[in-house]
């Protein structure tokens, strides 16, 4: 008999070097590797009950979730009853402790926590690959969330071969991440969408084209605590996932003026002298990137920037765990 319930947390992660697009959209494979870290403290908390109703059920924040999300969580759940042989209807209380739909990757911590307690609850015995490959499914992101520390997501070709792997543990190397909310309205245009117009830019085969010198200037970065290489890199990769969106067809302009503001900002304090850098997820908010040393003064400069609602911070966080 499975257990009545269970309960996994999971961080969200921010990309170092981005993914956008699909190989293949139903099972979420990407068209290129990334890099991503796990934010410490920034997470979703979900609890998998067993119920006797006839469909599942879905709370997010204290909320009765909308049909759409309560559809995308059900499917999830179907794989994993699919794997479990059963067709058991469950409850799912899902709690974040961020602004969720606004490019701070809600999608991939809810995922990949509701994989860790879904599986714990049906007693499936699964590796962290496992774990990876399963929450990928449900976002593709969340399989980043699955792993401790800095992780890299393996593109692969198939569903066997699409997971991600940790690169380096939390305790590898002590950067922080300031994020600059401008805006904590959930997105008008969602990420899948963003993903299946990507095909339709220009500029999409070349990102695609260029990244795998990027991917390992990035994972080298890290290995090496090279700060400076790391900016480059991923403020690069980001302007060109944006760039990107900005000539697909539909245009995807996600920033605010208050983000123009803080890139251009972080570009002018980064050549005075302060290590740090800017990337920028599906969504309008700003992630600073920083070593430990520099996140007092970061937050102290983000401090003097007009429309600016919080600031978040976090280190570099555990992988997806079971809660006692």
């Amino acid at each position: 008999m499975p257990h009545r319930e269970a309960t996994a947390v999971a961080c969200a992660n921010i990309a170092f070097i981005k993914y956008w697009g699909f190989r293949d959209e139903k099972l979420h494979l990407p068209l290129n590797n990334s890099i991503s870290m796990n934010l410490a403290g920034i997470e979703s908390i979900t609890t998998v009950s067993l119920t006797n109703e006839h469909q599942d059920s879905l709370m997010i924040d204290g909320v009765p979730a909308s049909q759409a999300a309560l559809s995308r969580a059900s499917h999830f759940m179907d794989y994993i009853r699919a794997i479990a042989g059963t067709d058991e209807r469950v409850s799912i209380v899902s709690n974040n402790n961020f602004p969720m739909g606004s490019g701070i990757a809600s999608s991939a911590s809810a995922f990949a926590a509701l994989a860790v307690a879904a599986s714990s609850l049906f007693e499936l015995e699964m590796t962290e690959q496992d774990l990876s490959r399963l929450a990928r499914l449900g976002s593709g992101s969340a399989c980043r969330s699955i792993p401790a520390g800095y992780t890299e997501w393996l593109a692969g070709d198939s569903d066997q071969t699409s997971y991600a792997i940790s690169i380096a543990s939390p305790e590898n190397w002590d950067l922080r991440d300031c994020i600059a909310v401008v805006n904590t309205q959930p997105k008008v245009v969602g990420s899948l969408a963003g993903h299946r117009a990507a095909e339709t830019s220009p500029l999409q085969e070349g990102r695609i084209a260029s990244v795998l010198p990027r991917v390992e200037k990035c994972r080298s970065a890290i290995f090496n605590h090279d700060f400076w290489a790391l900016a480059d890199v991923i403020e690069l990769d980001s302007n060109m996932m944006h760039a990107v969106m900005l000539t697909s067809t539909p245009m995807l302009f996600y920033w605010e003026p208050e983000s123009i503001l803080v890139m251009k900002s972080v570009q002018k304090w980064r050549k005075n002298g302060i290590p740090c850098a800017f990337t920028v997820d599906a969504g309008p908010n700003i992630h600073v990137i920083c070593p430990a040393e520099a996140q007092n003064e970061v937050i102290h400069h983000l401090e003097q920037l007009p429309g600016i609602q919080n600031i978040l911070t976090a280190r570099p966080g555990q992988g997806a765990r079971l809660q006692n």
